[in-house]
C-alpha cells in the first residue's frame, strides 16, 4: 500500500458529525407465510407497541416490534423483573431485520457463501436486574425480535422504554420539496432514494449500513451525485476522495473499498472499473463544487489511474480479457465484461480530458483526445458488429445489455445511432440482461443521454418503482421481478436492503424529471 499522509490527514479532518434522532416502535406486529407477499412473508399488526411493555415475558417467549421505517443505530430498552427475585441470569437473543424474511426465517438455516456473522443477531445476558440493556453494535433494521431465551421458574421480565438511537450524517432539513405537481410515484421513490442514501451516510458514504458497512467507490460515485441533488454534503464526497487518493495499492492503483477503522486502511481488493471511476467522481465532484484546490490534489492520482488502465490494453486496442484482471459491471454470472470495460476507458478518459482543460494542461489534453481516438477506434473495430448492430464482448461475441449501455456512455457512437441502438436494444433483449440497481441506474443514464426521456422514466417506474410497491422502506442490493428471493451469495437472509448504489431515483427525479417543469 502507498500511502500520502497528507490526504489522510485531510480526510480525517473531515470526519462529520452525526445526527442523533430518538425513534420508538410504533406496534408490535406478527409475520406470517403468504404466498402472494415479497419473499413469501407479511406482517401484520397485533397493537400498539406500548402495550407490550406492560406484558410479563418467561422462558421461550418472543415478540417481534415494527419501528415503522428503516434505521441505522443503537437499541436501548430497559428490563424489569416480575414475579419473584431473578435468582439466575436472564438470556436474551436479539434479531434485527431490514425485512421481514429476517425476523421470520431461523438464521441456523442459512447456508450462504458470506461469513453469518454479517446476519444481524446478539445474544446478551444479564446478570443484575433490573438494567438497561444498550448493545453497544450499531444495526439497521426496522423489525426487531426480542426472544427471552431464559430466566429462571422464579420470575419473568418486563421491557419497557425501547427505543432506537438513530444515527446519520446526513441534514434532512436541507432537502427541497419537490414541486406540488410532481407524479405520487415519483414522489414515492424519491423518499425511498433519499432514505437510502441518508442511511447510508455515516462517517462515509457506505455501501450497505447492515453489510460491508465500508467505502466502495462504485457506490461513492453514485451517492455523490444523489446527494448533490437532495443533502449537499460535500465535505463527505471530499472525504472520500481523499481517503482513496490517500492510500492506493502498490502499483499506485485506487483500491476497491476502504476500510475507517481501527485506523484508515485500503483494501486489497483491486476493480479495473472502479480505479477508473476514481477519475469520475472526481469530475463530478469539481463540477458540483468548483473545489479548485481538492482538484488540484488528486488530479495526479486521477492520471495515474489512466495510465495504469491503458497499460491492459493489447495491440489491437481492446483492454485484454482473461483471468488476471477483476471488473464489477453488473452480477450477471454469464456477463463478459469486457466490451463494458473499454467504454469506461473511454468514459473516464474523457472525463480526464475536462479535468485537465481545468487544470490548464494543453499538453496532457491533446495526448488524452489522441487516447480517446484510438480507444474509441479500436472498439469500434473490433467490438462493432455492424451485421446485428450491437457491441460484442469476449471470444465468444457475447450481445449483453451492458455492452451497449457503457457504450452509449462512453460516446462512441454519434447522437443519432446512439439512440438507434438503445431502442434495438429493448426491441431485440438480448438474454444477458441487468440484475442490479447498479447497472439499472446506467441505463437510465444511457437513455436520458439518447433523448429518450419517457423511455427512461418508464423503466425507472418498472423497476424501482415496482421495488416500492413491494415494500421497500429502502431500495435494495439487488432486485430480480422474477425472483423476490435471489441473491449472488447464496442467501437472500445475507443481501442488504438498504444499498448505496440504489438510492439514484432521488438523483433522476430531481435533475431530470422536476427541475425542468419551470416550476
Amino acid at each position: 500500500m502507498q500511502v500520502n499522509q497528507t490526504f489522510v490527514d485531510r480526510a480525517e479532518l473531515l470526519v462529520p458529525t452525526l445526527y442523533e434522532t430518538i425513534v420508538r416502535p410504533v406496534s408490535e406486529i406478527e409475520v406470517v407465510a403468504e404466498e402472494e407477499a415479497f419473499q413469501g412473508w407479511a406482517t401484520h399488526a397485533l397493537h400498539d407497541a406500548g402495550e407490550c411493555q406492560h406484558l410479563s415475558y418467561g422462558k421461550n417467549d418472543s415478540f417481534i416490534l415494527d419501528f415503522g421505517d428503516h434505521y441505522v443505530g443503537y437499541l436501548s430498552l430497559s428490563v424489569t423483573p416480575t414475579g419473584g427475585l431473578p435468582d439466575a441470569p436472564l438470556s436474551l437473543n436479539l434479531i434485527f431485520g431490514e425485512m421481514p424474511c429476517e425476523v421470520a426465517e431461523p438464521f441456523e438455516s442459512y447456508q450462504g457463501e458470506m461469513s453469518k456473522s454479517w446476519l444481524q443477531e446478539e445474544t446478551i445476558y444479564v446478570d443484575v436486574l433490573p438494567a438497561v440493556i444498550r448493545p453497544s453494535r450499531r444495526y439497521a433494521f426496522r423489525y426487531v425480535k426480542v426472544i427471552v431465551l431464559d430466566t429462571s421458574p422464579k420470575y419473568n421480565v418486563q421491557f419497557t422504554d425501547i427505543r432506537c438511537i438513530a444515527v446519520t450524517s446526513a441534514d434532512v432539513t436541507l432537502v427541497e420539496p419537490l414541486p406540488a405537481s410532481t407524479p405520487t410515484d415519483l414522489v414515492e421513490m424519491d423518499r425511498i432514494g433519499r432514505r437510502t442514501l441518508q442511511n447510508c451516510m455515516q462517517t462515509v458514504f457506505e455501501d450497505g449500513p447492515k453489510r460491508d458497512r465500508r467505502l466502495w467507490i462504485g457506490d461513492l460515485r453514485l451517492q455523490a451525485l444523489a446527494n448533490y441533488e437532495t443533502f449537499g454534503n460535500r465535505d463527505l464526497v471530499k472525504r472520500c476522495l481523499y481517503l482513496f487518493g490517500g492510500m492506493t495499492l502498490a502499483d499506485g492503483a485506487v483500491g476497491a473499498c476502504v476500510y475507517e477503522r481501527p485506523h484508515p486502511q485500503v483494501d486489497d481488493v483491486r476493480l479495473y472499473d472502479y480505479s477508473l471511476f476514481f477519475v469520475a467522481t472526481l469530475h463530478d465532484y469539481y463540477y458540483a463544487t468548483k473545489d479548485r484546490d481538492t482538484l488540484t490534489d488528486l488530479w495526479p492520482v486521477a492520471w495515474e489511474q489512466i495510465g495504469i488502465a491503458l497499460r491492459r490494453l493489447d495491440d489491437r486496442g481492446i483492454v485484454q480479457d482473461d483471468s488476471s484482471w477483476w471488473c464489477s459491471i453488473d452480477w450477471h454470472t454469464e456477463l463478459n465484461k469486457q466490451a463494458s470495460a473499454q467504454a469506461i476507458l473511454i468514459y473516464c478518459l474523457r472525463r480526464g480530458l475536462a479535468l485537465s482543460y481545468e487544470q490548464n494542461e494543453p499538453e496532457r489534453a491533446r495526448w488524452l483526445e489522441e487516447q480517446i481516438a484510438v480507444v474509441s477506434e479500436a472498439a469500434m473495430k473490433h467490438l462493432w458488429d455492424g451485421n446485428h448492430g450491437f457491441f460484442i464482448s469476449g471470444p465468444q461475441a457475447q450481445v449483453s445489455w451492458a455492452s451497449q449501455i457503457f457504450m452509449v456512455l462512453a460516446e462512441v457512437l454519434d447522437a443519432e445511432r446512439q439512440g438507434e441502438l438503445m431502442d434495438r436494444l429493448f426491441d431485440q433483449d438480448p438474454d444477458i440482461r441487468p440484475v442490479t440497481p447498479y447497472l439499472y441506474h446506467h441505463l437510465i443514464e444511457a437513455l436520458l443521454l439518447c433523448g429518450r426521456k419517457d423511455k427512461a422514466l418508464e423503466e425507472m417506474r418498472a423497476y424501482w418503482g415496482a421495488m416500492a410497491v413491494s415494500g421497500a422502506d429502502t431500495f435494495w442490493e439487488l432486485y430480480d421481478r422474477s425472483d423476490s428471493k435471489r441473491s449472488p451469495y447464496g442467501s437472500h437472509l445475507i443481501n442488504s436492503y438498504c444499498h448505496a448504489w440504489s438510492c439514484t431515483p432521488a438523483y433522476f427525479i430531481r435533475k431530470y424529471f422536476t427541475r425542468d417543469r419551470g416550476e
